[in-house]
């Protein structure tokens, strides 16, 4: 797993900070901490949720290790006192979150951290290292799989991707946005994904010529293999080679298992690829492409007509091209007095783009009469909404703009424990089950939710006392 061990994967302010509330006693304070994120990737109408696993797991495994301690001694910043601390700190927080491979949308919790005031501090940096980064991914591959059709898209980005953890993590991501299979070796090994590949070109020159190059490569694996077809001229030499192969293989009950095409007008080439193929009596021989694809462009191939069975996408889903960063933010939301009461605590700023929530809040989806999903209402905690007679939510930021949701045939907690004392409440999900999910969420939205340009908004509202609450301070001096 690629999840950080130690309590340095943190940025500098937050261990200042910390010995800062340890110098003032208030680092035994109970705090908490919301995170969540202010828009969506790619001008897109939802967020598909990930690496809340791998949250979880740094968040038990947290510790400072002896040559941490040494090297924090080091930069002459922090006092004896404080360093002993260190040497035995431990996570030992409360944390809700909606499932892994939950759709969320901007301004609501995605989690819930309740900790000491330093201990919920101290990862803020972390958290959302793992969950923004894992999060883009899986919801590019979730837009991406949209348009090319369910387990027709194959990861190829490990060599463009962020270095190698993120390779390994977005390789992770990208199977729970849809992808069928990676290219990645180590992550199929790390995370159980299926690794697909074929060859690069330099197969095809390291021979004389391109079928006995295909020959050779057919002969090593007969079952499954993809010839690229684009070394030398695509239709009159690659396809024909490819075809000529095929036959001998079919002649010999074997079945050659897909073309690939790498570069070019990847609509026309497909088109006339396939038309050789099936006049060959190769209508079994898939065609798979590459090339810097994104889900626009497999959109407009296949508003062209191309004949692509697969998918192979690569630079542009692994660097989530279009949106180089989700906006997640970790903010404070409440904090425990010393007798013991929360007082609510609400970042107000010059903008209300950059404001917050407060209070300790849950975030409740409702559904219609036919199981569609209406909108989310973020209420406080203690709060048991009655939805039997449709409720009054609030825009989040604009206090005069409301909307009334009738009908509700059912609402759902999305917040759930998935931490106490700092130790999961349950084995973790396999990798296949939080694809389904990510899959059964992503199914639910509603089509103009997902499309590519123009995406229609999916309503997150404030609920009453929540809204009063808001209100309330939002107007305090």
């Amino acid at each position: 797993m690629t999840f950080p061990r130690s309590g340095l994967a943190t940025d500098h302010y937050q261990l200042t900070m910390m010995q800062g509330y340890f110098a003032t006693g208030l680092n035994g304070r109970d705090a908490c901490f919301d995170l969540f994120f202010r828009s969506n990737p790619f001008n897109g109408g939802y967020t598909l949720t990930a690496g809340l696993d791998d949250a979880l797991r740094f968040l038990e495994e947290l510790r400072f290790y002896p040559d941490d301690i040494e090297y924090l001694e080091g930069l002459g910043l922090f006092g004896p006192e404080f360093l002993e601390y260190l040497e035995s700190f431990r996570f030992t927080g409360d944390v809700f979150a909606a499932p892994e491979g939950t759709v969320m949308f901007p301004t609501e919790p995605v989690a819930r951290v309740i900790a000491k005031l330093d201990q919920c501090q101290l990862v803020e940096s972390a958290l959302l290292n793992i969950i923004n980064f894992q999060s883009l991914i899986a919801t590019k591959a979730a837009r991406v799989c949209h348009e090319a059709g369910e387990d027709n898209v194959l990861e190829f980005g490990l060599r463009r991707a962020q270095g190698h953890d993120g390779a390994l993590t977005a390789a992770r991501a990208a199977y729970i946005g849809g992808c069928a299979a990676t290219s990645n070796v180590e992550a199929g090994k790390v995370y159980g994904i299926p690794v697909r590949g074929t060859h690069a070109h330099s197969w095809v020159t390291a021979f004389p010529d391109e079928i006995t190059a295909f020959r050779k490569f057919v002969e090593l694996y007969p079952d499954n293999s993809i010839l690229l077809v684009d070394t030398y001229d695509t239709l009159n030499s690659g396809v024909p080679a490819a075809i000529q192969v095929g036959l001998e293989m079919k002649r010999n009950g074997r079945k050659l298992a897909g073309i690939r095409l790498d570069s070019g007008d990847l609509a026309f080439l497909s088109i006339r690829a396939r038309k050789m193929l099936d006049e060959a009596g190769l209508a079994d021989t898939a065609i798979v492409c590459s090339s810097e694809l994104d889900e626009f462009i497999i959109h407009d191939l296949n508003a062209q007509g191309a004949r692509i069975d697969i998918f192979g996408v690569g630079t542009k889903l692994i660097s989530a091209n279009g949106d180089p960063s989700l906006s997640g933010v970790y903010k404070m939301a409440a904090i425990r007095e010393r007798g013991g009461q929360w007082r609510d605590t609400i970042k107000k700023t010059e903008g209300l783009k950059k404001a917050t929530l407060p209070g300790v809040k849950q975030v409740w989806r409702l559904f219609d009469h036919d199981n569609e999903m209406m909108g989310d209402i973020i209420e406080l905690e203690d709060e048991k909404p009655d939805f039997s007679g449709g409720i009054q939510g609030v825009h989040p930021f604009l206090k005069d703009v409301g909307k009334t949701y009738d009908g509700i045939k059912s609402a759902d907690k999305l917040l759930a424990p998935s931490m106490v004392n700092g130790r999961r409440l349950a084995e973790s999900p396999s990798l296949l089950q939080i694809r389904a999910r990510a899959k059964e969420e992503l199914d639910r939205l509603h089509p103009t939710t997902r499309r590519l340009l123009n995406p229609h908004e999916y309503k997150v509202s404030v609920g009453p006392r929540l809204n009063e609450l808001t209100q309330k301070l939002r107007s305090a001096p």
